[in-house]
């Protein structure tokens, strides 16, 4: 029987023009890809301009749950940027002139502007609007974000009624993104300080959980054709109980962490969004810190935020006061004193 077949391997064999060509490509390869990790490492350690103006948008959109939970989303996973205080400016869809004449004053008008201001101050600063159902409106403010950047969008409709909700909207939106020693509530029509605004939240304090503002007292509006009505006002009795007025006030990170974690329809809502959060810093028990320098009404050498009290529950004609206070010097140019102990 014939053997069989034994099965023989062929190798070929590389001549010395083929070894030669093969190391160059080895040789190549390594070269492209060292210089590739240099250039890397390079962009990392010395950024180029062109980095930094291609940074990342600062408008974030926040879900807002109505319904129960917690209630924190955020549109992809954000990181907690750190700071020493958030301020959100709460503005609406008709308020498009309040917020060109804040970014002509003592808000900066472009990322850059914004950035360089936290760093001088540890203040993040943006504006904080819900949302719509009117398309053209929506479009309008798609187009001020795309110019602009310097938004927080909350999914919650945005109605004068319901500012309560918006309020605590914020503040789960605010401490969602920013990992802040204080978030700040301010209203758009109101020249604020941001350098002695940072000065009054930096300063040493004995209580965690602190409640900042302009507080006062004053009489239950219990007639219906009154602005702030308060259709539970046989809850409140004839007095409102010491709060913060609501253009400017501020929580500490242990206040917020509390609201957080609250369901969102587990304390009461009412009519009022200044009186709101006054009731929920009783039930509390937080410390209370009364700074008139929250509510003046002309510029002086420690003014954090004027506006026209009681008159106007911010400035009167904001879009041309702003304006105008800017073009005095003891409202924009003054130096920037310490806050005075109440």
């Amino acid at each position: 029987m014939p053997s069989s077949p034994r099965l023989k391997l062929f190798h070929a064999r590389t001549s010395p023009s083929t070894r030669r060509s093969t190391s160059l490509i080895v040789l190549s390869s390594l070269a492209i890809g060292l210089f590739g990790f240099i250039f890397g490492l390079s962009a990392v350690v010395f950024p180029s301009r062109t980095c930094l103006t291609n940074s990342p948008p600062k408008t974030v959109r926040v879900v807002w749950n109505v319904a129960g939970g917690n209630g924190n989303g955020l549109s992809g996973g954000v990181k907690r940027h750190k700071v020493m205080g958030f301020v959100g400016i709460q503005t609406g869809f008709g308020s498009a002139g309040r917020r060109r004449a804040l970014r002509s004053t003592w808000m900066p008008s472009n990322p850059e502007g914004l950035r360089r201001l936290e760093e001088s101050t540890g203040l993040a600063i943006r504006f904080i609007i819900g949302k719509t159902k009117d398309e053209a409106k929506m479009a309008e403010l798609r187009r001020e974000i795309a110019e602009y950047d310097d938004f927080i969008l909350l999914d919650i409709e945005e109605e004068y009624s319901k500012l309560p909700y918006k309020t605590l909207a914020f503040f789960k939106a605010a401490y969602a993104l920013y990992d802040s020693e204080f978030y700040v509530k301010a209203d758009d029509d109101i020249y604020l300080r941001p350098d002695r605004l940072s000065l009054l939240l930096a300063k040493e304090r004995s209580h965690s959980q602190t409640y900042i503002g302009c507080l006062k007292k004053g009489p239950v509006f219990t007639d219906p054709k009154l602005k702030w009505y308060e259709p539970l006002a046989d809850l409140l009795g004839k007095e409102y109980f010491l709060h913060a007025y609501g253009p400017i006030y501020a929580l500490s990170a242990d206040v917020v962490t509390s609201l957080v974690a609250l369901k969102n329809n587990s304390f009461r809502m009412f009519s009022n969004e200044d009186v709101t959060i006054g009731a929920w810093m009783l039930a509390m028990n937080v410390n209370h810190e009364n700074h008139k320098t929250l509510c003046e009404r002309e510029c002086s050498p420690h003014s954090i935020a004027v506006w026209d009290i009681p008159k106007c529950s911010g400035l009167c004609n904001p879009e041309k006061r702003m304006l105008e206070l800017h073009k005095i010097e003891s409202c924009s140019k003054s130096p920037t004193l310490p806050s005075e102990d109440d």
